[in-house]
């Protein structure tokens, strides 16, 4: 990806180099930053709105089949384990998790560089989330539910912060170099985390599937949004003229 943004920025830059007669112009970096959170705005007003038009009837009746098909399968040992699951993805389970990986990083990196973006990705889905979640006003699902909620339904902050924060751990540890099969068997466990914990929320009753579908896609869009962002720090650090 930062092959492809250095030659669509090596113009920008050599513009403004001369428009502002300063050879050292950080002037793509800055409007680069503005233009992303101009797309992030964009893109949450089209978010809701599209939201609002998916909720209609024939929406619901899909909701409720796939909700139907999914618990059907509920058992002791099922519920137990994803129980266990969907508190992987919540505030407890996420402060485990970032401990464990802040040790590892500091260990093997040194550097503080990969916890600091893990962290923005974190906080920018999480605050988004909530912003989301008031904005759209959806009642949870009225059925019996498994564990204790107290928020609003859609989008699944379960779902868009598992999307976001383990996405950006397999964005990581696909650059890592590392053996192919300890790579491979860290991005297959994240995934089906994220897929795992997606489909917790539906079992145990607190989400309606496209509060899940609604999650991931948002938590998708921060992902790709802050990986271009680091990437053009990045490229920008190391001048793309080079």
């Amino acid at each position: 990806m930062q092959k492809q943004i250095i030659d669509f920025l090596k113009g920008i830059k050599n513009y403004l180099k001369k428009k502002f007669n300063h050879p050292d112009s950080k002037w793509p970096y800055f409007i680069t930053a503005t233009v992303a959170l101009a797309v992030v705005i964009i893109g949450i007003i089209l978010f809701v709105k599209l939201t609002h038009r998916t909720m209609s009837e024939l929406l619901q009746d899909y909701d409720t089949a796939i909700t139907q098909s999914i618990q059907s399968y509920r058992s002791p040992f099922l519920t137990d384990y994803l129980i266990a699951v969907t508190e992987i993805g919540d505030v407890w389970g996420y402060a485990v998790v970032f401990t464990a990986i802040i040790v590892t990083f500091l260990l093997v990196f040194r550097s503080w560089k990969y916890i600091l973006q893990l962290t923005s990705v974190l906080v920018l889905a999480l605050s988004s989330n909530v912003l989301l979640k008031q904005i759209i006003n959806r009642a949870r699902p009225s059925g019996e539910h498994l564990v204790t909620v107290e928020t609003l339904s859609y989008p699944s902050g379960h779902a868009m912060l598992s999307m976001a924060f383990y996405g950006f751990l397999i964005y990581l540890f696909y650059q890592f170099k590392m053996h192919i099969v300890i790579k491979s068997i860290l991005i297959t466990l994240f995934a089906l985390l994220i897929l795992s914990i997606g489909i917790s929320r539906i079992y145990l009753g607190v989400h309606y599937p496209s509060d899940v579908v609604g999650g991931y896609l948002a938590g998708i869009i921060w992902l790709i949004l802050c990986i271009v962002i680091f990437d053009l720090i990045k490229i920008f650090r190391r001048d793309p003229e080079t």
